[in-house]
């Protein structure tokens, strides 16, 4: 073993537990320097993942949240809670309205086997043709605005994708609930 120089009035043991000092001292400086560089290689990460959004390069360069003044967490946050809320309520409105549609028509089988109502066949399957080429038309001409619509849809969904994300999850969680 190579010993360290023993300083002027020093003892041999005391220039050991010096040089072990100094030792810790260049490990700690070592581990700080190292830090600093996984810090700064992480911010640098950060940096290019804020200029390099994945989703650009899958839905457009004209993609990313509207929201972006806000951080992930509290997009998802939001959107998330509007989800569930949206969710909660479809699922209610949901129940009642299959609750009152099935009602009437067990009511109306019920009156109609009874003989309180008589149904004309002839003339609903006269009413549910018309209606049909009735709306093969108005189908025609909503075509155009259906389009715009899914594409103004489809811009929000590509500009908002992490709010967008959060209220799908939240949405479902809400119709579970």
């Amino acid at each position: 073993m190579i010993t360290p120089p023993v300083p002027e009035g020093a003892t041999e043991g005391t220039a050991l537990s010096h040089h072990q000092g100094s030792l810790n001292t260049k490990m700690a400086s070592r581990e700080k320097d190292l830090e600093e560089e996984i810090y700064d290689k992480v911010v640098d990460l950060t940096e290019y993942a804020k200029r390099q959004r994945w989703w650009n390069r899958v839905f457009g360069k004209n993609s990313g949240p509207i929201a972006a003044k806000y951080s992930v967490a509290t997009q998802i946050a939001l959107g998330g809670a509007s989800g569930w809320c949206a969710g909660y309520l479809c699922q209610k409105v949901g129940k009642v309205a299959a609750t009152a549609v099935g009602g009437g028509l067990l009511l109306l089988q019920i009156a109609n086997n009874t003989g309180y109502i008589q149904v004309d066949w002839k003339r609903v399957e006269k009413d549910v043709d018309k209606a049909k080429r009735q709306l093969k038309k108005n189908t025609d001409k909503a075509v155009p605005e259906l389009n715009t619509f899914m594409e103004k849809s489809t811009d929000f969904v590509k500009k908002n994708i992490v709010v967008t994300s959060g209220f799908a999850g939240g949405f479902l969680l809400g119709l579970a609930s």
